[in-house]
């Protein structure tokens, strides 16, 4: 395949996002290995809106002329802060870095009776898209992933959203399960399905360093079982009109979450909050190249309140570890990516890894024309495929 195109153009920047991180919630569950802390007393909640903001301001110059297209409010627990917490981030933001007109803001929200009290308000706020973490409608199976609502309260909280008007609304499913059985993996799924809502995550436990299964591992079940629940699975999601659009997420037509699609198609995003990543692009005049930033905020939410400085490290992302930066986000997408976004978010052009290109090609993991793609088998197999661009 030939490839001529010249990557020393100042490209044009690609979409801006906005991550919020909320560090706290009600009880940390034994399989999490995000940023997130249980409650102690009272959540510092103004103070914390108040650095957020400010962390925002400073990272402002970086939008470069660019209006934040999506945001992603994640944690945590951030359906633990008040209705006009959220509105006062969001109202604040926005005159900071301005929001899009069609901007999607998705909030995480688990399913206890104490956040549903607020859905209303978070609307009010601005949130146009819940992100609800069910894990499962199975009361047994909840209680030992350690999570403090039960699968009544789940769907409690889906049809109070729904009736609040939240058109769209994501279930985070987990399968794989101790103690779980194919036939109870089906009925998790079948339950939220029956909800009506228009996109799913549906993956697979696993065991992270750093958390209390990883210390003390449940016994999961084997391989076997594991196949069967994702063949079984996959086949049940797609007969209730969902489209698998990347390994774990499902949606129906023309609901896919764009905060997560600009994440895999390498697009930028701001990270603010405690622990919070961000990548950012930048044109570098002198040199006539493009760079690739990543930056992160000081992880303890105690240090991040009482910092001046909030940034917790940066890296430039260099030139040899861009292919396998790029194609590691680019690959989780199951049609990939258009072809022409390699180099307008890398900076290289795609001739510089097209040995690279043909070798996964000759081996039926990739497919490159219009779109850089995974196969089927390259989906199946996509450690193997990204070994490629390492």
């Amino acid at each position: 395949m030939p490839i001529n195109n010249n990557p020393a153009q100042p490209p044009e920047l690609p979409p801006l996002a906005l991550y919020i991180h909320i560090p706290w919630c009600i009880k940390k569950c034994p399989y999490c290995d995000f940023n997130s802390h249980a409650v102690r007393g009272e959540i510092p909640e103004q103070a914390y809106v108040k650095t957020l903001l400010a962390d925002l301001n400073h990272e402002r110059e970086a939008a470069q002329g660019r209006e934040i297209s999506s945001i992603f409010i994640g944690g945590g627990t951030p359906s633990l802060f008040s209705a006009s917490a959220i509105a006062e981030i969001l109202h604040g933001a926005d005159k900071i870095v301005p929001f899009a007109s069609n901007i999607e803001i998705t909030m995480e929200a688990n399913p206890g009776t104490f956040e549903q009290q607020r859905f209303e308000g978070f609307k009010a706020a601005g949130v146009n898209r819940l992100s609800i973490g069910v894990q499962s409608f199975n009361d047994q199976h909840l209680a030992l992933l350690g999570r403090v609502h039960s699968s009544a309260e789940a769907i409690k909280a889906i049809s109070a959203a729904q009736r609040i008007g939240f058109a769209h609304i994501n279930i985070d499913l987990m399968h794989g399960l101790a103690e779980q059985i194919p036939a109870q993996a089906m009925q998790d799924l079948a339950t939220g399905l029956a909800l009506g809502t228009d996109h799913l995550s549906w993956y697979q436990l696993t065991i992270e360093p750093n958390t209390e299964f990883h210390a003390r591992p449940p016994t999961l079940p084997d391989l076997d079982v594991l196949w069967d629940i994702q063949q079984r699975g996959q086949a049940l999601i797609s007969d209730a009109g969902f489209n698998q659009y990347e390994i774990s997420a499902y949606a129906q037509a023309d609901s896919q979450a764009q905060h997560n699609i600009n994440y895999w198609q390498f697009g930028d995003y701001f990270g603010i909050g405690a622990g919070a990543h961000g990548k950012l692009s930048f044109w570098d005049t002198q040199k006539n190249s493009l760079e690739v930033h990543r930056r992160w905020k000081k992880r303890s939410p105690k240090a991040y309140l009482n910092s001046v400085d909030l940034i917790g490290g940066q890296n430039l992302i260099t030139a040899d570890e861009l292919p396998f930066e790029f194609m590691m986000n680019a690959l989780r997408l199951t049609d990939g990516v258009p072809t022409q976004f390699y180099q307008q978010r890398t900076g290289q052009s795609l001739a510089s890894i097209e040995k690279e290109l043909q070798l996964a090609q000759r081996k039926g993991l990739l497919q490159v024309d219009q779109r850089i793609a995974p196969t089927k088998q390259g989906a199946l197999f996509l450690n193997d495929l990204l070994e490629y661009f390492v």
